[in-house]
């Protein structure tokens, strides 16, 4: 990513296409400076991917090229917008599955090119990270972000746009990934996260307990993996396998989770004290997850923000905000690009 100079990517009011491709969700949106966030578009490969019980990455990549070009068509249409209006195209170009990014990236940096408009490649986290900007009222600044998706755990202070550090994050499973295998053994289905959480309405509390890992000890780093373990055991030791202790299982798992989730991000709000915490990434849609933490905000006297439940979720929205942010500073990519599927938030500008 270069920087080049704010007059050469400012020269009307700025609207950003968005892409998203960094895993089995194609979305694309449009962000305009003055109006806001004009349309956006979602394809999901859940069917595509649940009899597999996790994301196929040859088939992700391969229905990306399938469903891409038609979504930026219809985006397009729905923002009322040609392609001489664009003045700038935002890709993921990182973290996520190779294959995956490589097919918004080409196809962002191309379009950019024939546009002649600058492109910019944006770190799926930081658009995590940032959704909930797209709200009002927005977060300001300084806070704390609790990033919960398929793929990371991570506990961030944010002193600004670029100004990350990274306080604790998940040493093996993320809570998705565990939300997933759990779902997987238990046979809830794919995905996950709200396979379990509908079942969990069912449970019966107190039936089962797990642990809150690594709260027993100093420091921000989270662990699932040996809560999932746990999870299987018990399943595996009950004779009676009816949907009732399904059920009671699921909600003892899930429960564990967020107490885990609200014990970490209160020690690092105590740690930080910073007095707004911001929660994004899939998990994030969980309603108990949310209700929890709104108590912890009324209990603390802090301020708690969410993107809305669609945008929890990897959506184009995040992508086309963050690349306006980004473009408005003045960083674009060169002609050549390249993704990254390991990237580092505390590495951007």
């Amino acid at each position: 990513m270069t920087k080049i100079k704010f007059c050469d990517v400012v020269t009307m009011t700025m609207r950003i296409l968005g892409i998203e491709t960094s895993c089995d969700e194609t979305a694309v949106a449009i962000y305009d400076e003055t109006q806001g966030l004009l349309a956006h578009t979602l394809y999901s490969q859940i069917a595509l991917h649940a009899k597999y019980g996790g994301v196929v990455p040859e088939l992700a990549s391969r229905d990306h090229v399938r469903k891409l070009l038609p979504l930026i068509k219809e985006v397009l249409h729905a923002a009322n917008t040609q392609p001489h209006e664009i003045t700038g195209v935002a890709y993921t170009a990182g973290p996520g599955l190779v294959g995956a990014l490589l097919v918004g990236a080409a196809t962002g940096r191309s379009l950019a090119w024939a546009w002649r408009v600058p492109a910019i490649g944006v770190h799926h986290m930081e658009g995590h990270l940032l959704a909930p900007m797209l709200e009002n009222p927005a977060p300001t600044f300084p806070f704390l972000a609790l990033l919960v998706s398929g793929g990371h755990t991570q506990l961030i202070e944010v002193q600004a746009i670029g100004r990350y550090r990274l306080l604790g994050e998940s040493i093996d499973d993320a809570a998705g990934e565990a939300f997933d295998k759990v779902a997987k053994l238990l046979g809830l289905g794919y995905p996950g996260g709200p396979a379990i959480a509908r079942v969990a309405q069912q449970g019966k509390s107190g039936r089962f307990t797990f642990s809150r890992p690594m709260t027993q000890r100093p420091g921000l780093d989270l662990s699932f993996s040996g809560l999932k373990t746990q999870v299987l055991t018990t399943w595996q030791a009950q004779t009676i396998q009816d949907e009732q202790t399904r059920a009671d299982i699921a909600l003892a798992f899930e429960e564990a989770v967020i107490d885990t989730l609200l014990i970490k991000a209160q020690r690092a709000l105590q740690q930080t004290g910073l007095k707004t915490l911001v929660i994004a990434g899939g998990v994030g849609a969980n309603q108990w997850l949310r209700t929890r933490l709104q108590q912890l905000a009324n209990e603390l006297n802090i301020q708690v923000f969410y993107p809305r439940p669609i945008f929890c979720t990897d959506n184009g929205a995040m992508i086309a905000y963050t690349g306006y942010v980004r473009l408005k500073a003045g960083f674009q990519e060169p002609l050549s690009f390249n993704v990254q599927p390991r990237w580092s938030m505390e590495s951007l500008n």
